[in-house]
């Protein structure tokens, strides 16, 4: 057992120790969306003084009374910094039922969608219609109980004094919470069965050797050793990286847990990360991961040598290569092999004439998987093409020499359907300083009847959220896809396990917002207005859908600008 793997189990021993202890006394951090599609992090509201927590449920006489109390107090509390949401960890309760509760209640909070439970669980929640006072520092419960004791608890956390009652009776409706004491049955959960299966399926790809997870899954003793770690990512839905709203769609490429893995992995962890009897299945995982996830491709083409500096800023390489073939073939797939994962931020690759490239290819992101066209569509390359290549690196304190492969899949027959990209971007947004949220806007229209397949919102380091939404010609609405958390790290393209088909005359808005202040860690500078840029310090309005007409024309318009052009601003 190495130095690395005693120390993880050492900390994983402490850390269980004084999550036993102080369960109902410290909040730990978490990340959940309310009921209007946003998302909620406890610890980003670190700025603020205190936190007031409300258990919310639809139907509970004493959750309607607390809310209105507690909404009574946001005009005089909120400009001394507290901020005021409610949670829902009740299993009866839908999105839409919460929605419609909060109408007709007049509930102006926002709603948090406890549908594991594993907050509720950990924050000892008993009732809708309880009250948690969170003093910021050093998140501990400075109150607990009935709204009548918030306003006096609210002024000895700003004050910096001890509410003068900790807790009092919350006579709401009772929260079922039918994992709250299985502690004795979780530490029955196997890990042989279900945990490590569950992280070969969705951990492994990356957390191996070779990956791009900082550290590998190799055994049991590792995963204990990280297991607080886990713990928190899955509750703060940093891992895995997934980040579309469930609620809306499903996309065939989903790499995130579903409710009932995320409550599995989370109660084995809080029961102590029990080895159990049986083979460790991560001893047993495939050593050899295939270059080619896809097979060897048809053709192979190497971009040269870029060497990175240790530290500053590296200007976008945009690198022509002519195209090999003297015919025309069809691009059933496209795949990267990155030569260095850790400074190769991106690749947008496009196929045309010598100064644009006006026929979308692939991007490469972190975490990208490869592209499958769709069944009977096919991206047209033609012979004697140039293929252009827009290439973004970002130091990482080494000096690194990076030489990058895309791999193309022909197909034997040509296609039914060309595979096309709807571009969205808004080069002219401007984002103020010092600002939480601010919201920009692109939109397009379909000028034929269409199949959508994919959707890909980009941003930069101020980006906070992202959606789709489409606006029929019969004045219906309906999202697309909400992604509560718009993740620099993780710019996932989500694949519709079922495509769209929209009529002519539907416009698709995509709105994207920004954080332009000091609680996002990884802001740049907070202090400055932001406008579209290339860099990562600038920021950009941009999205893609990948589609085909419902009745296929002739050849793809030259005139439609490619990604690489309007990466660009042109």
């Amino acid at each position: 057992m190495s130095n690395l793997q005693r120390a993880g189990i050492l900390l994983s021993s402490l850390f269980l120790s004084a999550h036993a202890l102080a369960a109902a006394d410290v909040a730990d951090n978490f990340r959940l969306t309310d009921h209007r599609g946003v998302s909620h992090e406890l610890y980003y509201l670190s700025d603020m003084k205190a936190v007031v927590l409300l258990a919310q449920g639809n139907g509970c006489d004493a959750s309607r009374l607390a809310t209105t109390a507690v909404q009574a107090l946001q005009a005089k509390y909120e400009p001394q910094a507290v901020t005021f949401v409610a949670i829902n960890s009740n299993l009866s309760d839908s999105l839409q039922a919460v929605g419609k509760e909060a109408k007709q209640a007049g509930i102006k909070l926002p709603i948090m969608l406890d549908t594991t439970q594993l907050v509720g669980e950990a924050l000892n929640l008993t009732r809708n219609g309880e009250v948690l006072v969170l003093n910021t520092k050093g998140w501990k419960i400075a109150y607990r109980g009935d709204a009548s004791g918030v306003a006096g608890a609210l002024d000895a956390v700003i004050a910096g004094k001890p509410a003068p009652s900790a807790s009092t009776a919350a006579n709401g409706c009772a929260i079922n919470m039918p994992e709250r004491d299985k502690r004795s049955a979780h530490a029955q959960i196997s890990y042989e069965k279900e945990i490590a299966p569950l992280l070969l399926d969705k951990c492994v790809v990356c957390h191996r050797e070779g990956g791009i997870g900082p550290w590998q899954m190799t055994n049991y003793n590792m995963i204990r050793g990280f297991s607080p770690m886990i713990r928190e990512v899955v509750r703060t839905q940093r891992m895995p990286p997934w980040h579309a709203d469930p609620h809306y769609n499903v996309f065939s490429n989903d790499r995130g847990l579903s409710p009932r893995q995320a409550k599995t992995l989370v109660h084995w962890i809080e029961a102590g990360s029990p080895r159990g009897s049986g083979p460790d299945p991560l001893l047993s995982q495939k050593k050899d991961w295939p270059k080619w996830p896809l097979g060897e491709p048809d053709l192979v083409v190497e971009l040269p040598p870029f060497t990175t500096p240790a530290t500053g800023t590296i200007p976008y390489q945009n690198i022509k290569i002519q195209n090999p073939l003297d015919r025309d073939v069809w691009v059933r797939a496209v795949d990267f092999l990155p030569g260095q994962r850790a400074v190769l931020h991106h690749i947008i690759a496009s196929a045309g004439g010598e100064t644009r490239g006006n026929i979308s290819l692939n991007n490469y992101v972190p975490g990208a998987e490869p592209l499958q066209v769709p069944k009977d569509n096919g991206i047209l390359l033609p012979a004697k093409t140039k293929l252009h290549f827009q290439v973004h690196y970002t130091p990482n304190g080494q000096v690194l020499t990076d030489v990058t492969r895309m791999g193309l899949y022909f197909m034997k027959d040509p296609p039914k359907y060309n595979f096309r990209s709807l571009v969205f971007y808004n080069a002219k947004l401007k984002i103020p300083p010092n600002t939480k949220v601010h919201v920009e806007t692109a939109e397009r229209k379909f000028d034929q009847d269409a199949v959508i397949y994919s959707l890909h919102p980009h941003a930069h380091f101020r980006g906070k959220s992202s959606s789709f939404v489409a606006h029929y010609p019969d004045g219906r609405e309906e999202m697309l896809i909400n992604i509560p958390v718009y993740d620099f790290n993780w710019q996932s393209t989500y694949d519709l396990a079922k495509p769209l088909t929209v009529p002519a005359g539907t416009r698709i808005v995509y709105t994207q917002v920004f954080d332009n202040s000091s609680q996002n860690k990884a802001n740049p500078d907070p202090n400055r207005e932001v406008t579209w840029g290339e860099q990562t310090w600038e920021e950009m309005v941009f999205g893609v859908i990948r589609y085909r007409n419902v009745k296929e024309d002739k050849a793809p318009k030259s005139s439609e600008p490619s990604q690489t052009e309007l990466f660009s601003g042109t």
